[in-house]
C-alpha cells in the first residue's frame, strides 16, 4: 500500500523525497523495497514477545496500585517514588507511563476533577463606579530577585486609573488600605461596586475581604492562571511597560519608583487618547467630559463630507460614546458596545 501510494504520488509530478517525508520512510528504504518482486511493506515488527516484558499479573498489578485509594492522586513518577520509600518496585517510570496511557488513566484517576474552568460572572458596566478591576504588577530594582510591586485600580467603564500605590510588598493589608482610599477619593455609594481581581494571596486575604464588605463592595475573582479573566488592568500593566519613557534601568530606590508611577499615572489619565473609548483620555468619560467632545468630533466629520461628499461613500466615522462595558462577557457578546 505504501508503495503505491508513493508511485502514484511521483507519477502526479511530485519529487521521491518529498513523497517518501509525508509517509514517514526513507527514501533508500523505498528503493530497497522496490528492487523486491513482491512490492509489499518490508518493515517487519517483533516476532515474539521481548523476554523482559511485563506480564499479564504485573500489569494488572500496576493497575491496582495506580487506581488505588492510596495512589490515585500520584502521577507516575511519583507513584515509583512512593512505592521506592515502601520498599517496592515492579516498572520504571516510563513504564508505567506507558501503561497507563495505554489504559487512558493518565488522567486523574480518583473521584476528585479538576475545575471545570467556568468563567466568572458577567460584570456589566454602564457608568463610572460600577465596575473597578485591580492587580500587582512587579517593577524592577537594582537587586537580582527583588522588586517593587504597584497596585493598580482601574475603573472598567472609563479605563481611569482610581487608584495606586508602589511597596516594597505584596500584602493584603495594603491592597484594602488603597481600596479603602480610592473608594472615599470617589465618594462610591455602599453596595454599587464591583471589584474584580486575581486569585492572588493579597488579593483573597481576610484583611481586604473584610474591607470590601466594610465598604460594600462585592469582591469578584478570574480563574486561576488566567490572565483573561481580568484584561482591563493587563492591557494597563501593558500599556505601561512599553511607554517610551519607561525607564531601561531599574528602580534603585522606592521614591523613584513612586515618582515614575505618578507621572505615569498622570499622562494615562489625562492625556492618553484610549483606543477602547473612542480616543478620549480616561478622564474625560470619568467626568462625564466625552459626549460633549465626541459630538464635536461628529459635527467635524459631517462638516467635512458636506465639502466634499464624493470622498465619503457611506456615514462619518462612528463618534458615538461608549455606553456599556462588559467585563469577561458571556460568550457572543462583546467587551463593549455602543
Amino acid at each position: 500500500m505504501i508503495l503505491a501510494n508513493v508511485a502514484e504520488a511521483v507519477r502526479s509530478g511530485a519529487r521521491l523525497a518529498a513523497a517518501c517525508k509525508v509517509v514517514g520512510m526513507d527514501v533508500r528504504t523505498i528503493q530497497r523495497w522496490r528492487a523486491k518482486s513482491s512490492l509489499v511493506d518490508g518493515r517487519a515488527g517483533p516476532r515474539q514477545r521481548p523476554g523482559n516484558a511485563l506480564t499479564a499479573a504485573e500489569e494488572a498489578e500496576i493497575i491496582a496500585l495506580a487506581t488505588s485509594t492510596e495512589f490515585s492522586s500520584l502521577s507516575p513518577h511519583q507513584l515509583v517514588a512512593k512505592l521506592a520509600d515502601m520498599g517496592i518496585y515492579i516498572a520504571s517510570e516510563a513504564t508505567v507511563y506507558r501503561l497507563l496511557r495505554r489504559r487512558r488513566l493518565l488522567r486523574h484517576r480518583d473521584r476528585s476533577r479538576p475545575r471545570t474552568g467556568r468563567r466568572p460572572r458577567e460584570h456589566v458596566a454602564t457608568g463610572p463606579n460600577q465596575v473597578w478591576a485591580w492587580d500587582i504588577t512587579y517593577l524592577p530594582t537594582d537587586v537580582r530577585g527583588r522588586f517593587w510591586y504597584l497596585y493598580s485600580i482601574i475603573d472598567v467603564w472609563s479605563r481611569k486609573i482610581v487608584g495606586w500605590a508602589v511597596h516594597d510588598t505584596q500584602a493584603d493589608e495594603l491592597a484594602a488600605r488603597l481600596a479603602d482610599d480610592a473608594c472615599s477619593h470617589e465618594r462610591v455609594a455602599y453596595g454599587r461596586l464591583v471589584l474584580h481581581a486575581d486569585n492572588g494571596i493579597a488579593m483573597r486575604g481576610k484583611t481586604m475581604l473584610a474591607k470590601l464588605e466594610e465598604l460594600g463592595v462585592v469582591p469578584s475573582f478570574s480563574r486561576p492562571r488566567v490572565s483573561d479573566d481580568n484584561p482591563f488592568v493587563e492591557a494597563l500593566f501593558r500599556t505601561m511597560k512599553y511607554r517610551p519613557s519607561y525607564p531601561n534601568r531599574p528602580f534603585v530606590h522606592l521614591d523613584d519608583a513612586r515618582r515614575w508611577v505618578a507621572s505615569f499615572v498622570d499622562w494615562y489619565n489625562d492625556d492618553h487618547q484610549h483606543s477602547g473609548i473612542r480616543f478620549v483620555t480616561p478622564s474625560e468619560p470619568h467626568d462625564g467630559r466625552e459626549a460633549k467632545i465626541l459630538a464635536h468630533r461628529h459635527r467635524v466629520y459631517l462638516a467635512a463630507r458636506d465639502r466634499n461628499p464624493a470622498r465619503w461613500t457611506r456615514h462619518t466615522r462612528n463618534w458615538t460614546p461608549v455606553a456599556t462595558v462588559r467585563l469577561n462577557p458571556e460568550h457572543g457578546r462583546e467587551i463593549r458596545t455602543a
